[in-house]
């Protein structure tokens, strides 16, 4: 008798399944508008936050 390797069983499992998903539509969306489209194109920056370089230009009076 031959020694034969076990042969590993391709399981799919639920992320791979979403991020397969996730890819074709991607690719999808590229094909359709020649470039992926971002929905959102600057994030909202909060007054309230500390920002040290807003502050020394208020400082300056600029």
């Amino acid at each position: 008798m031959k020694n034969r390797k076990k042969q590993k069983k391709l399981r799919i499992t639920e992320a791979d399944f979403i991020l397969a998903n996730r890819r074709a539509a991607r690719l999808e969306e590229i094909e359709q508008h020649g470039r992926p489209i971002t929905f959102r194109k600057a994030i909202h920056k909060s007054r309230k936050a500390y920002d040290r370089k807003r502050s020394k230009k208020i400082e300056i009076g600029e």
